[in-house]
C-alpha cells in the first residue's frame, strides 16, 4: 500500500514539474518573442529620432521633418477615450455588481459585454462614422474618435471594474450598513475606493488599446495631413497609428520614408509605454494608501 501511494505521489510530481515546465517555456517564448520586436523596432527606428523629429510637423510631402502633430494628436484621442469610457464603465459596473437584480437580463447583458469585447476594431470604426460622424453631424473630429475609441474600450472597462467591485470583501458593506450608511455612500465611500486599485488595470489595458488603434480613428477623426493643430474638438487631427499606416502604404515614397515609419513606431510604443506606466505609478500609490 505504501509503495503504491509513493508511486502515485512520484507520478503527481512528475506531472507537476512537466506542467511547470511548459508554463516556463510558454513564458519565455513570449518574452522573446517580444524582446525580438521591440529590438528590430528599435535597431530600424533609433537613428530617426531626434528632438528635431518629436518637435516638428512633417515637411516635403512627409518624407522629412517630424510627427509633432501626431503625436499631440495621439494623446488628445487617447485622453478623451478615457474621459468617454472610464467613468461609463465604472457607473455600468457599479450598476451590474450593486444595483441590479441578478437574473437572466443581467447575465444577458455580460454576455452582450463580453461579446462587444471581441468585436474587431474596424467595426466600431463603422459604427463610429455612421453614428458620430454621419447621423449627429460631428464630421471627422477629435470628439467622434474620442466617442469611438470611448466605446471600443468600454467593455474591458467595465469587465475589470465589475471583478474588482466582486474582489472587495461582503463583509466591507454589511459594516457600513449596520452603522447606519446608506447603499449608495457604501457604495460610494468604502466599495469602489477600495476598488479603484483592480479598475486601474482595467483602465492600462484601454489605454494601450486606445492609442495604438488605427481602425476606428481611420473613419472618425485622423487626417492624412494638416500643417496645423486642433483649435477644437470638431477638428480632425494626425495620429500615430494612421501616420504609420500611411507612411507604409500610402506615401509615393514608401521606401524613402522607411527610416520615418520605424522612428514613429518607437516613439508610438514609447508613448503607450509612458501613458501605462504612469497608470501603474498611479494604481500603486493607491494600494499602498488602501486601508483595510
Amino acid at each position: 500500500m505504501a509503495e503504491i501511494q509513493e508511486r502515485s505521489m512520484k507520478w503527481r510530481y512528475i506531472r507537476q514539474s512537466l506542467f511547470f515546465g511548459v508554463l516556463r517555456l510558454s513564458m519565455l517564448l513570449i518574452a522573446l518573442a517580444l524582446g525580438g520586436i521591440l529590438f528590430y523596432i528599435i535597431i530600424n527606428g533609433i537613428g530617426a529620432v531626434s528632438w528635431e523629429f518629436i518637435t516638428q510637423p512633417p515637411t516635403d510631402s512627409m518624407t522629412k521633418g517630424g510627427i509633432m502633430p501626431a503625436i499631440l494628436g495621439t494623446l488628445y484621442l487617447t485622453c478623451g477615450a478615457i474621459a468617454v469610457g472610464l467613468p461609463l464603465g465604472i457607473i455600468s459596473a457599479i450598476y451590474l455588481t450593486e444595483y441590479a437584480r441578478q437574473g437572466r437580463l443581467v447575465r444577458i447583458i455580460r454576455i452582450g459585454v463580453n461579446c462587444l469585447a471581441g468585436v474587431p476594431s474596424v467595426v466600431f470604426g463603422l459604427f463610429g462614422l455612421g453614428f458620430f460622424v454621419v447621423f449627429l453631424g460631428f464630421g471627422s473630429s477629435i470628439l467622434a474618435g474620442s466617442l469611438t475609441l470611448g466605446f471600443l474600450i468600454l467593455p474591458t472597462i467595465i469587465g475589470a471594474a465589475e471583478e474588482a467591485l466582486k474582489a472587495v470583501p461582503q463583509t466591507f458593506r454589511e459594516a457600513s450598513l449596520a452603522l447606519g450608511v446608506s447603499k449608495w455612500q457604501t457604495t460610494l465611500r468604502i466599495v469602489l475606493p477600495t476598488a479603484v486599485p483592480g479598475i486601474m488595470t482595467g483602465s492600462i489595458l484601454g489605454i494601450g488599446r486606445a492609442a495604438g488603434e488605427t481602425a476606428p480613428i481611420m473613419f472618425t477623426a485622423a487626417a492624412f495631413f494638416t500643417a496645423k493643430l486642433p483649435g477644437s474638438i470638431f477638428d480632425e487631427v494626425m495620429a500615430l497609428p494612421y501616420h504609420i499606416y500611411v507612411l507604409a502604404t500610402a506615401g509615393t515614397n514608401i521606401e524613402q520614408t522607411r527610416p520615418l515609419q520605424y522612428g514613429t513606431v518607437l516613439v508610438l510604443v514609447a508613448l503607450v509605454l509612458g501613458i501605462d506606466l504612469l497608470a501603474i505609478v498611479i494604481r500603486s500609490r493607491m494600494r499602498k494608501q488602501k486601508r483595510w
